[in-house]
């Protein structure tokens, strides 16, 4: 059968996952499964929408009208663990990432997404360029151990700190996840915290010391899955992400939630595709918990830190993770 990815990024499997959940059997227009392909050519092209409209004898407002429909299954594909069982392995999944038992707290990895976007007209225009000079709007997620995004925050202007964006979320907010006496993995951006939502981050450098030095190794090696979620999203929808988003500002929250809500689609089918792009480490400055009516992590670091050095020689057993 015909490779569907080249025109649509996603493959047969993925594309009947999905119209199996937008179930939407219109009376009018195209039909469903057409107008859905439609969209699917557009974001896989990055193409205006004029040029699609023409192609396909069809007006542009079918892209917008299918964006949103993608966006309202946003919560039956992107959302936390469902069950115990389902934390259970996401968190033995973290551990096995790390490759050391102190982190089977670990229920998920934090880091914020800059996509470029044409700059909006007006004095406002300059909050979106963001500090390599360039308009963008953030999307902040949380991913599991397999990269599935868990959670999606998008919407703040590209000037705006990581740690910022952070503490507007309903994630911080809301404080429903992860549950007590586990933690959210993140970099030096965001600040390390306990409550009201537990992140840890590495220690900063210089990094004083074996036993922190070793700590934010295997720290990095399960955070990292983050980039890498990231980075597969970025692959398949290269004309979305890799050049500047040319549609109003306003609509560009539902195209990335929507690229998301199909990164998730196609893991679940085992549709991958490996991340091309290098991350870049993001040296920001650190915004720290200034203004933040919270209790800092620095203790629990601490303590996970000594269990790594603690039980650094021991071997983890991949059965049990």
């Amino acid at each position: 059968m015909e490779d569907t990815r080249p025109d649509f990024r996603l493959n047969r499997e993925a594309l009947r996952v999905l119209l199996d959940l937008l179930r939407n059997d219109r009376q009018h227009g195209w039909g469903s499964t057409i107008e859905t392909l439609v969209f699917l050519f557009w974001l896989a092209c990055g193409t205006s929408y004029r040029v699609v409209s023409r192609a396909f004898d069809m007006p542009r407002s079918i892209v917008h009208r299918v964006a949103e429909e993608v966006v309202a299954i946003r919560h039956q594909v992107i959302h936390l663990p469902n069950t115990p069982e389902d934390l259970e392995a996401v968190c033995r999944g973290f551990a096995g990432l790390a490759r050391h038992r102190a982190f089977l707290k670990a229920a998920g990895a934090i880091d914020g997404c800059h996509v470029r976007i044409k700059p909006p007209s007006g004095p406002d225009g300059q909050c979106y360029r963001n500090r390599k000079l360039f308009p963008s709007i953030i999307l902040q997620a949380v991913c599991d151990h397999q990269g599935r995004f868990i959670d999606t925050y998008v919407g703040w202007p590209g000037s705006v700190h990581d740690a910022r964006v952070l503490r507007h979320s309903p994630l911080f907010r809301r404080s429903v996840y992860p549950p007590p006496g586990q933690f959210i993995l993140a970099d030096g951006g965001y600040p390390c915290l306990q409550h009201p939502l537990p992140l840890i981050t590495p220690y900063k450098r210089p990094v004083r010391g074996v036993g922190a030095q070793r700590f934010n190794v295997h720290h990095s090696r399960a955070r990292s899955i983050i980039e890498r979620a990231f980075g597969m999203m970025k692959t398949r929808f290269r004309a979305i992400f890799l050049q500047a988003l040319e549609v109003h500002h306003t609509f560009v929250p539902h195209v990335i939630t929507a690229c998301a809500i199909l990164h998730n689609i196609c893991l679940g089918v085992g549709d991958i595709m490996a991340p091309e792009d290098e991350h870049e480490e993001d040296d920001a400055e650190d915004e720290g918990e200034h203004g933040l009516e919270t209790v800092s992590g620095a203790p629990w670091r601490d303590q996970l830190s000594a269990e790594v050095s603690a039980l650094e020689e021991v071997p983890i057993d991949h059965d049990y993770l």
